[in-house]
């Protein structure tokens, strides 16, 4: 037996080595036996509804455009008919949280559903009844009726993850049923436009459309996150909503359908190395007050515009969003601890948190209408809207969702356009566009003055 050389011996000392210090959760896991333990929580969702069609359309997949914050990342299915009428379908994943039926989605899954059916692992098929929506965080629970005890997903802790750790997602990627993706937690704390509560998980598991309202699990087997959104045409970037963000409002879902929310009343955006400079301050931590909503809890509490928010019930503020989700999760009329920098000094102020209503102007207030005949869902000019859309004018109102089967879209408007005059009439507002259309008849031509970034032109919508 020939006797190994210095340098052989010197890199076997080193692989042995090497393998001693690496610790045990730094290797790959046995993602078979986890795959196999948790595979009976996951359900499949598919969902089937009767939706208006102004034109014909092919089958197959395609995106639904319109302006939500999450269909740029999402495509959905359909099978369409090309009459005055279609039958709807989509499909999705979720998790069962409790023993009873209560099964955690997403909002967009079954938005408008008539019909849910629930599959389990093991094929079983049954009925699901929304008990609850929550389309600011895009988190819904519904509830089917199995007559047993059933397998639970157990909710684990998301704060504490860190980027790079092992994950799993299982959930029915284009109707593939049952489907297991590995990756890793790639960022923490991303925001993707999708609203005032944008903090997700994003991994490069793979997650595609019907993973949606799937769990995104740890190495525990628990999960930490739900597959929400993805990016067109990325790979290996995908997103989930942070289990603690959802296991705040599930409560709340299953007593009472929906959540209710604190309201503090501002409008804030983020600090930079600039203003901090110009305020005197010696870091970027904060929000900064640009609008305080008249009689709102803010304005009672003595806050004003060019206020810094630093901290709020005695959590600091470190980027902007921790001040909306902090707010949103704080009890109505609970009285908190809000300290601020004004003119050079710290100061504590006491504000009594209000209750957010969709129109009293939170963070984000948009007051939107029903969509109208045009297919058009337009909102009034707010500060907030106008640094999300990047407009150069406050004037007209704000398109911010479009129906792809409508006039609106035959006629290239777009989500982000501002519409300045309709058939000659200035539009200052969602109400006095609402008074034009009101007045506008089926099958006429309406000529719109649209501002596009930087751009002004014109265009007809035929209403149908």
């Amino acid at each position: 037996m020939s006797k190994l050389r210095p340098v052989e011996i010197l890199f076997l000392t080193l692989a042995l080595i090497c393998c001693w210090i690496v610790p045990a959760s730094a290797q790959p896991t046995d993602f078979v036996s986890l795959a196999e333990r948790l595979k009976p929580a996951v359900v499949n969702i598919s969902t089937a509804k009767t939706v208006a069609s102004r034109s014909p359309s092919f089958p197959g997949p395609r995106s639904p455009g319109g302006g939500s914050p999450f269909d740029e990342f999402f495509g959905r299915f359909f099978n369409e008919m090309p009459k005055s009428q279609r039958k709807a379908s989509s499909l999705g994943s979720g998790f069962i949280i409790s023993e009873d039926g209560f099964i955690l989605t997403n909002d967009h899954v079954v938005d408008g559903a008539d019909k849910i059916t629930v599959k389990l692992s093991d094929g079983r098929e049954f009925s699901g009844e929304v008990r609850g929506l929550d389309p600011k965080l895009d988190l819904a629970l519904i509830k089917i009726e199995a007559g047993e005890d059933l397998p639970v997903a157990s909710l684990g802790e998301s704060d504490g993850i860190r980027v790079g750790e092992w994950v799993m997602a299982i959930g029915n990627p284009f109707g593939l049923e049952q489907t297991v993706t590995v990756g890793i937690v790639s960022a923490k704390g991303r925001t993707i436009g999708a609203g005032p509560y944008d903090d997700f998980i994003q991994t490069d598991a793979s997650i595609n459309p019907g993973n949606s309202g799937g769990p995104l699990f740890n190495m525990k087997g628990e999960v930490i996150g739900i597959n929400t959104a993805i990016i067109a045409g990325g790979q290996g970037i995908g997103f989930a909503i942070p289990v603690n963000m959802a296991k705040q409002i599930i409560p709340q879902l299953r007593d009472d359908g929906h959540v209710t929310r604190g309201w503090l009343g501002v409008t804030v955006q983020a600090m930079n190395k600039e203003l901090a400079g110009s305020f005197g301050l010696e870091n970027t931590h904060g929000a900064l007050v640009n609008e305080v909503v008249k009689d709102s809890p803010a304005a009672d509490a003595g806050l004003k515009r060019g206020d810094v928010i630093l901290t709020f019930d005695g959590q600091m503020i470190k980027e902007l969003n921790d001040l909306p989700q902090l707010v949103a999760t704080t009890a109505v009329a609970k009285t908190v601890k809000v300290e601020i920098f004004r003119d050079g000094k710290k100061r504590e102020v006491k504000v009594k948190i209000g209750k957010l209503d969709e129109g009293n102007g939170g963070f984000v207030a948009e007051e939107k209408q029903e969509e109208d005949a045009l297919g058009i869902t337009a909102a009034d000019v707010t500060p907030e809207l106008a640094a999300r859309y990047s407009l150069e004018s406050k004037k007209g109102v704000l398109v911010t969702r479009i129906d792809p089967d409508g006039p609106a879209a035959e006629a290239n408007l777009r989500v982000g356009d501002l519409i300045l005059e309709a058939d000659g009439q200035e539009v200052g507002s969602v109400k006095s566009f609402k008074a034009i259309l009101d007045d506008f008849q089926e099958g006429k031509v309406l000529r719109l003055l649209i501002q596009r970034k930087s751009t002004l032109l014109y265009t007809t919508v035929k209403s149908d």
